[in-house]
C-alpha cells in the first residue's frame, strides 16, 4: 500500500515526543503532501449534481439493488474461467491454516523507535481474509468459512485498523492507539471496506454458526469508521476544515468509507447525511485539482487519485441507478485521460517524484472510466494493459469490491479490441509537465518527458525542471524515483536521501549547490511547442536554486527532432563563480567514453552516441549499484550517473549535449 508517513525522530526506545517539535513534524508533513496547483474557483461538480438529481429521494435503501453477485449466486461464480477459480481456491487453501497474528504494543511502538513501518504485520492478515473470502465465493462448500471467522475476530478484537505511521491523526501521544479517539487513516478505510463487504456477502452463513458474529462484526466497523466519519469534519484528507490542499487520502478513503456507509448503515436519513457528506469531501479533492487533469503525484498514485475518484463516481451512480452522472464534464475527463498521456510503453509510465517507473496500471479501472467518460483511447489502453497483465487468464488483485468488478467486466474487457495507446505528444500547463515521441502509435524511437514546476509538489523531490528520455520503449535517461519507504522518507530528513536530491536527477549543480525544497523553488517562463518535425520544451529554473547558488538565469530546453536527435541545451549566467558546476545525467544503460566528445550509450535494444563540446564539458562517469528493494524492481543492472564538469570560469555560458542514433 502506498501511504504518507511522517517520522518521529528518536533515540530508539524512546516514544515522549516534544509538543514543539511533534508541530514541526506535523507541519512539515503537510507541506510534503500539499498539492502544489490549487485551483481558485471552488467549483463543487459533485454537491451540484447532488442537488439536480435530489439525492435524498434518489439514493438506494440497500446496497442489494446494486445487483452484486451474492454468494448464493452460484451460477455466477461457477461461470468463472476455471484456471481462475482453481487459483483463488488454492490462494484460499494457502491461508486455512494461517495464524491470525496478535498485534502488540511494541509492533505498533517500533515506528517511534527505530522508523520501521512494519508493513507485513498489517498487509499479511488484510490478504488473508480476502484470499479465504474469494476462495468461499468461488468453490462454495463453506470450507473456508471458519478461518473467515477468525479473521473477522481478529479485526474485531484489535484496537485499531491503520498504520502506526498515521497516529499524527490523534490527539494522544503517537507510538500507540488511542482507543477512546478513533481515527481513520488509509488503514483504516481499506480495512472496512473490506470488512464491510465480507459482512454483506457472508451475514446469513455467520448467523448460522453464531449470531454474534455478524453482529459483532457490523458493530466493530460502525464504531471504528462510519461514526467517527460521521461526527468529525477535522480529517485533513477530508478538506472539510478548510486550511490545506488534500491529494490521493481523500478519494481514496472516501471510496472505502462511502461503501461500508451504503451497506452497513440501517437508518436512511443518516445514509443520505453519511453520502452527502463524502460528496461534499470529494468536492475539496476536485477543487484542488489542476484543469488539465494533471496527477503530480504521478501515474502509480493516480490509481488512488484519479482512479479512485473514478470508483466513487461510478459507486454514486449505482447507488442512485444512474442517475448520478458527471462524467461530461471536461476536468472530470481530463483526471481520466492523463494516464494514458503519461505513458511510455508498458510497462513504464513517467515517475517523476515519488511515482513508480513501472505501473502495474489497473486495466479494469482504466477501461471503465474510460468507457465512462466516451474516451476511445483511455478505453483500448486498459483493454491492451489487460491483455499484458493476462486478465482473465488469472485472478485479479484488490479489495473483495474490487475482484469482484473485475470478474464482472472479464467479458466486455477481453471483447474490446484493444490497443496499445502511444500519443503523439503532450502538455499539462498547470502542472507543467509535457513530453512527446518520434512517432504516434510506435515506441521505436525517441521518447521525452520533462517538467518545470516547484519544489514543493505531493511527493515532492528537488527536480524542477529534469526529463526522462527513453528510446525504443526502454530507459535511457531516466528518473531514479523513491527507495522503499521508511519513516525518514517523510521527516525532516527526506532531502538527506539521495535520490530526492537534484544532483541526482537529470539537473545542474551550481557553483556547487544544490536545488532547494519549499514553494518558493520554482521554474519560471516554462513554454512548450509541438509540431510533426519537433517538440520543445523549455524553462528557467535559476528560482529553483537558494541564493547560495548565485545562479541569475538557467535557461534549461529540451528539443526532440523526430527521428534524428535528442538535445539538452543550457544557457546561464550566474552571478559570481565561487565553486564547480556540473551537469548530472542520469542514465540505465552501459556509458563508455570512446573518444574525445562522444560517449557511447548502449542500453538493452539500443546504441546511441551521447556528444559534447569536450572544451566546454570534461565527463566523469559513475556506476551505483542498486540494493534497496524499492529501486531493484526497476533498476536491477545498477544506475549510471555522468557528471560534466562545466570548464569555463566565465559566469555566463552555453552547453549542449546531443543525444543520436548510429
Amino acid at each position: 500500500m502506498i501511504s504518507m508517513r511522517i517520522l518521529l525522530n528518536q533515540t530508539p526506545k524512546s516514544v515522549f515526543i516534544n509538543e514543539n517539535s511533534m508541530k514541526k513534524f506535523i507541519l512539515l508533513f503537510l507541506l510534503v503532501l500539499s498539492f502544489g496547483s490549487i485551483s481558485a474557483e471552488k467549483r463543487n461538480l459533485l454537491e451540484k449534481e447532488a442537488q439536480k438529481i435530489d439525492l435524498g429521494q434518489s439514493l438506494v435503501n440497500t446496497f442489494s439493488e446494486l445487483n452484486f453477485p451474492k454468494y448464493s449466486d452460484r451460477e455466477f461464480w461457477d461461470s468463472l474461467p476455471p484456471q481462475i477459480r482453481n487459483e483463488y481456491i488454492k490462494s484460499a487453501e494457502a491461508a486455512l491454516n494461517y495464524n491470525w497474528p496478535s498485534i502488540k504494543a511494541t509492533d505498533y511502538l517500533e515506528f517511534v523507535r527505530s522508523g520501521d513501518l512494519r508493513d507485513d504485520i498489517y498487509s499479511a492478515p488484510r490478504s488473508a481474509l480476502i484470499a479465504l473470502v474469494m476462495g468461499e465465493l468461488v468453490e462454495g462448500k463453506d470450507r473456508f468459512l471458519d478461518q473467515i471467522v477468525n479473521g473477522v475476530w481478529f479485526y474485531s478484537e484489535q484496537t485499531w485498523w491503520g498504520w502506526p505511521a498515521h497516529f499524527y491523526l490523534q490527539k494522544a501521544l503517537p507510538g500507540l492507539p488511542d482507543v477512546n479517539e478513533p481515527t481513520i487513516d488509509l488503514g483504516v478505510g481499506e480495512v472496512a471496506n473490506i470488512l464491510s463487504w465480507t459482512w454483506l456477502l457472508f451475514k446469513d452463513e455467520f448467523d448460522k454458526i453464531h449470531p454474534l458474529i455478524a453482529e459483532r462484526l457490523k458493530s466493530e466497523v460502525m464504531k471504528k469508521a462510519i461514526i467517527p466519519y460521521y461526527e468529525r469534519s477535522d480529517f485533513w484528507w477530508q478538506g472539510l476544515a478548510g486550511g490545506r490542499s488534500v491529494n490521493n487520502w481523500n478519494p481514496w478513503i472516501n471510496c472505502n468509507i462511502l461503501t461500508a456507509i451504503l451497506i452497513l448503515e440501517d437508518n436512511q436519513e443518516k445514509k443520505i447525511s453519511g453520502v452527502e457528506k463524502v460528496i461534499r469531501s470529494l468536492d475539496r479533492f476536485v477543487n484542488d485539482y489542476p484543469d488539465d487533469g494533471g496527477c503530480d503525484e504521478g501515474p502509480s498514485y493516480w490509481r488512488r487519485a484519479g482512479g479512485s475518484f473514478f470508483q466513487c463516481l461510478n459507486l454514486l451512480s449505482a447507488a442512485t441507478k444512474n442517475k448520478f452522472n458527471i462524467y461530461d464534464n471536461h476536468l472530470v475527463k481530463n483526471i481520466g485521460s492523463y494516464i494514458y498521456k503519461v505513458y511510455i510503453e508498458y510497462p513504464y509510465f513517467i515517475n517523476f517524484a515519488d511515482a513508480d517507473a513501472m505501473t502495474n496500471a489497473d486495466a479494469n479501472i482504466i477501461f471503465e472510466y474510460g468507457k465512462a467518460i466516451n474516451d476511445p483511447s483511455m478505453q483500448k489502453l486498459g483493454a491492451y494493459l489487460a491483455f499484458k497483465q493476462n486478465l482473465g487468464q488469472k485472478m485479479p488483485n484488490g479489495k473483495i469490491d474490487e475482484q469482484i468488478l473485475q470478474l464482472m467486466q472479464l467479458k466486455d474487457i477481453e471483447d474490446f479490441h484493444g490497443e496499445d495507446i502511444l500519443i503523439s505528444h503532450f502538455w499539462l500547463p498547470d502542472i507543467e509537465v509535457g513530453g512527446g515521441r518520434d512517432n504516434s502509435n510506435s515506441s521505436k524511437g525517441f521518447f521525452f518527458a520533462a517538467k518545470g514546476g516547484h519544489n514543493a509538489e505531493s511527493h515532492n523531490h528537488n527536480d524542477v525542471g529534469s526529463c526522462i528520455v527513453y528510446y525504443n520503449g526502454k530507459p535511457c535517461i531516466v528518473d531514479i524515483g523513491r527507495e522503499k519507504y521508511t519513516a525518514k522518507t517523510f521527516s525532516n530528513q527526506r532531502y538527506n536521501i539521495w535520490t530526492m536530491q537534484s544532483q541526482y536527477h537529470n539537473l545542474p549543480r551550481i557553483n556547487g549547490v544544490d536545488q532547494k525544497n519549499g514553494r518558493e523553488f520554482k521554474a519560471i517562463h516554462t513554454c512548450y511547442k509541438s509540431d510533426s518535425k519537433q517538440i520543445i520544451f523549455s524553462t528557467d529554473i535559476a528560482q529553483a536554486y537558494p541564493k547560495e547558488a548565485g545562479v541569475k538565469k538557467w535557461e534549461r530546453t529540451y528539443l526532440l527532432q523526430r527521428g534524428k536527435r535528442f538535445i539538452i541545451k543550457d544557457s546561464y549566467e550566474l552571478k559570481e563563480v565561487v565553486d564547480t558546476t556540473s551537469i548530472n545525467l542520469i542514465l540505465y544503460c552501459d556509458a563508455r567514453k570512446i573518444e574525445s566528445g562522444i560517449i557511447r550509450l548502449t542500453g538493452h535494444d539500443y546504441n546511441l552516441d551521447l556528444k559534447y563540446n569536450s572544451n566546454i564539458l570534461t565527463p566523469k562517469i559513475e556506476h551505483y549499484n542498486v540494493t534497496d528493494s524499492g529501486l531493484k524492481r526497476y533498476w536491477p543492472e545498477g544506475i549510471t550517473r555522468i557528471v560534466f564538469i562545466v570548464n569555463s570560469a566565465a559566469g555566463k555560458g552555453e552547453s549542449v549535449i546531443k543525444i543520436m542514433p548510429l
